[in-house]
This record gives structure tokens, sequence and C-alpha cells, in this order.
């Protein structure tokens, strides 16, 4: 595994740490934002079940992605989000030497059903940091709408989009 893959995603997740660290229980919970009425809490656990899913199956190389834990703790408890997050980082950064020439086989519902595809380790922890990274856009748009205002920077962008098209959080 390429160390630059997992540096990247641990870098990601920092940023979720940075977040979970400026703003306070109240926000981390609030479910008033439209059209989903669901918390920033929530979205974080949503990206973290994401790589516990790919985690828990890498030793039967059968990875479900429809398999979540939804474990309602890291999404109601800043601290207790905080602590899984350092446990993935952790986990991740034991990948690093492993030799990936593999295929794993991920299971996903696509919209009609479970399908199993073939992936390489390094392909689904691209996709799980930029689905994470999807969840930080919607992160920050709920906190602009809360009228939160905070600066973690290229939090919710892809690191492909232009900085002078960054705006925002």
């Amino acid at each position: 595994m390429r160390a630059t893959v997992i540096a990247a995603i641990n870098k990601n997740l920092s940023n979720a740490i940075s977040l979970i660290e400026t703003i306070d229980q109240k926000t981390y919970i609030n479910v008033t934002v439209a059209p989903y009425y669901s918390s920033i809490g929530s979205h974080i656990r949503h990206a973290l079940d994401f790589f516990d899913c790919i985690i828990d199956g890498l030793q039967t190389n059968e990875i479900d992605l429809t398999a979540r834990k939804r474990d309602e703790i890291i999404s109601t408890n800043p601290e207790a989000a905080k602590a899984h997050i350092y446990e993935i980082q952790q986990k991740l950064t034991s990948f690093v030497g492993v030799n990936t020439d593999y295929l794993l086989h991920v299971t996903d519902n696509l919209g009609d059903g479970k399908v199993t595809i073939m992936y390489t380790l390094e392909s689904i922890l691209a996709q799980a940091n930029t689905h994470a990274t999807h969840h930080y856009a919607i992160i920050s748009y709920m906190l602009s709408t809360l009228q939160v205002n905070l600066e973690i920077p290229g939090f919710g962008y892809n690191p492909s989009t232009p900085l002078p098209k960054r705006e925002g959080i």
C-alpha cells in the first residue's frame, strides 16, 4: 500500500477531527437543516461507516458497503466520533507496506439491488476518501445554513477543485 494514499486519507479524516473540535455538541447533533434534516454527526458517522466496512471485510476479502454499523453513539457524541477516527487512522497506517496486488470483492447497492465489483485496496480506499469529502461538502452547506463560520482549509472540496473556485469554509 502506498503511503501517499494513506497520508491523504488520514489528512482528510483529520479535517473531521478539526471540525469536531471547533463546533459545539448542539451544532453537531442539530437536525433542523432542510431538505434531509440530518445532523453533522450523522454525516460523520456515515463517512466513517464506509471505512469500517472496508476494514472489517479485509480478512475475508468480502467488503460489503451495505453492512454499515450505523453506530448512533458516533452520530451524537463528538468525543466518540473523534476516538473512532483515531482508531481508523491507526488501522489505515498499519496498511502501509502491505501487498495490495490482489483484487477485493466489494458489494454495494447501486439502486437495483446488491452487486459485487472487483477493486484494489487502494481504489476502494480512494473511493472512501472521496465519499467522505462529499459528506464534508454537505456538512459545509449545513454549517452555512446554521450560520456557523469556521475555517478548515479545503474542507468539503475535492483536491482537484481550483483554489479560486473554493469559497466559504
